[in-house]
């Protein structure tokens, strides 16, 4: 009995993460789900992040399945690319174009670290933000009309699956291998992340792509899209400390766009 109620009681706070994480990542409506869940509270990212996979999966569904719809449709695959990409706008309320955006003025526009931070936390967005969004809109938009033109509707709508596991859990490896650079903020406020709760997560992750996406794409080619995003999120890594001495939360949603950008560059020359 005792080990059936500590069985029963890890289930339920796997799913309170992964209801939290959903919340945290996106606009989507999660109602309460149990005891263990407190909507109004962040998740812990600590143990949350080997959950965090799944998470994406279901905050990426929505513009996944309009994907496969309009892509099964004779609409230009272009226009089925850009409206999948707009239900993911809605979906995540452009949390990490926002992100991006951010960092772009920041490491652009400042002078020094403590100017390069301020700007960061300006909600105006400056000509490196609004050049990075428009360049970070128009790749994903093209490599995913690429994907439903050689992979077909459904080998792009699980490309984007894919990408989105791969490209939320890649960058928040940015928040187990680097300081926060600021005393407050979503950098700081994620908590700890151990180094190998984030493998744990890079590699569930991994697997996870695998098992969706590697009949439409190519095992080898899936596993060569993870390390390409791996690649992109330690380069910008190394940069964000080069420029304000760690990470933020604008810097983790970076992250994920060049990770998700990196995760569809190698999956559509796969397939092309």
């Amino acid at each position: 009995m005792a080990q059936r109620d500590q069985n029963a009681g890890a289930a339920a706070r796997l799913a309170a993460d992964l209801a939290g994480m959903v919340r945290f990542f996106s606009r989507l409506p999660v109602p309460r789900i149990g005891p263990a869940d407190d909507p109004a509270a962040m998740p812990d990212f600590g143990r949350a992040v080997v959950v965090l996979p799944f998470a994406s999966l279901v905050i990426a569904g929505p513009a996944a399945a309009l994907l496969w719809l309009l892509g099964s449709t004779s609409l230009p695959a272009p226009a089925a690319a850009a409206l999948a990409l707009a239900a993911g706008l809605l979906a995540t309320g452009a949390l990490h174009e926002d992100g991006l955006a951010d960092t772009a003025d920041g490491f652009g526009g400042g002078a020094s670290r403590a100017r390069k931070l301020e700007i960061m936390k300006d909600s105006r967005i400056g000509s490196y933000g609004a050049a990075a969004l428009a360049l970070s809109l128009l790749i994903r938009t093209v490599l995913l009309a690429a994907l439903v033109e050689d992979a077909g509707a459904q080998g792009a709508a699980l490309g984007l699956l894919a990408a989105a596991a791969v490209s939320r859990s890649t960058a928040i490896c940015l928040v187990a291998a680097l300081p926060p650079a600021r005393i407050d903020g979503a950098g700081r406020a994620a908590g700890t992340v151990t180094a190998g709760a984030a493998g744990a997560g890079f590699a569930i992750a991994a697997g996870t792509a695998l098992l969706i996406a590697a009949a439409p794409i190519g095992g080898d080619a899936v596993l060569g899209a993870a390390a390409a995003a791996g690649a992109a999120v330690a380069g910008l890594g190394l940069l964000a400390v080069r420029q304000i001495g760690g990470q933020t939360g604008d810097v983790v949603g970076a992250g994920q766009q060049v990770a998700e950008i990196a995760f569809l560059s190698v999956a559509a020359a796969a397939v092309g």
